[in-house]
């Protein structure tokens, strides 16, 4: 069972399953915080694609228990639960906290107790390099990141030590999986890679929160999907990053390479730094090579070449998509 199916990792998670030979029951409430039309296009790949017959799609809100365990009724046995649904975003979360403590954080209690009455004890949950906030890099999965910036940061560490505490009390085995930064096609257009593309394509100033130098840990999408099947595997209870593992790379320069790629001039306007945003991230990956065997294989150059050339493959509708 995959949540959050429609999104932008989670479809991706799905479609790499699927082409392993497994049967998947994806849901997902298609909310419309961002355009749902994104969700629909992501869906739409799935359900035409050539594994299509193993893919059941349900519209669920996994804010309601009563239908998480009217569909844990109707799917008898599940092996795995990857818990992808989330509200995200760190700006958004300080206009509207309580859907992300209610979705994040009571969501995930409402699987976990769905699960235990089941017997399905696997939990793959997604969390966020947002946690990381004021530690030293590369970051490693032993911080004791206690102090979130944000009430989305808050919300991914009230599910993590949820998930904890079901390990402990049930025997669950949990792989949590911190992701840094992921980019690609069909991207959320609330995050910087897809916004800068469309702006810059368009002509529209781009609106960047401080001086461009902030640098984050970029992480291809599909790298990220590998690494949050390959979690899937029986590891008792452990955080894991999924991350570039480079040296972070700086707004400043992924701006310049979308230019070249776009070939126009970006106009940049420039807004106050973000108290909630973090100035750096940078993932120390180690623990993911040597227990999931795992590490990312897409460049930050054909990651965002792709991302290009998905836009323009699809420039006539993504026009209408506001960012």
């Amino acid at each position: 069972m995959v949540t959050g199916a429609a999104g932008f990792i989670a479809s991706q998670v799905c479609e790499l399953l699927l082409e392993e030979g497994n049967e998947v029951v994806g849901v997902d409430n298609m909310n419309d915080y961002y355009d749902v039309r994104l969700k629909e296009y992501r869906l739409k790949l799935l359900q035409e694609s050539r594994n299509a017959s193993s893919f059941n799609f349900t519209e669920l809100d996994i804010e309601s228990q009563s239908s998480l365990q009217k569909l844990f009724n109707e799917f008898d046995g599940f092996d795995a639960v990857l818990n992808l649904a989330a509200r995200a975003g760190v700006r958004y979360s300080m206009e509207n906290p309580h859907v992300y403590l209610s979705t994040n954080a009571e969501g995930t209690l409402n699987l976990l107790e769905v699960m235990r009455f089941s017997g399905c004890n696997k939990l793959v949950l997604a969390s966020t390099s947002s946690l990381y906030a004021g530690q030293s890099m590369p970051f490693t999965e032993d911080l004791a990141v206690n102090e979130p910036l944000s009430p989305y940061a808050a919300s991914k560490k009230a599910a993590e030590l949820m998930a904890y505490s079901y390990h402990k009390l049930y025997g669950f085995d949990v792989s949590v999986v911190r992701y840094f930064t992921v980019f690609g096609p069909a991207g959320r257009p609330d995050m910087s890679i897809f916004r800068f593309i469309k702006w810059i394509d368009e002509g529209v100033p781009i609106e960047l929160f401080g001086d461009g130098s902030q640098s984050r840990d970029f992480t291809y999408v599909t790298d990220i999907a590998r690494g949050s099947v390959a979690a899937i595997k029986d590891v008792g209870y452990e955080i894991l990053n999924l991350g570039g593992g480079r040296n972070p790379v700086s707004l400043n320069v992924i701006i310049e390479s979308l230019e070249s790629l776009l070939g126009k001039k970006a106009e940049i306007d420039h807004k106050p730094f973000h108290v909630a945003d973090l100035m750096e991230t940078w993932a120390d990956i180690e623990k993911a090579k040597s227990l999931l065997g795992w590490s990312p294989s897409v460049s930050l150059e054909e990651g965002l070449e792709k991302s290009v050339q998905w836009y323009f493959a699809n420039r006539e509708w993504l026009k209408d998509i506001i960012v």
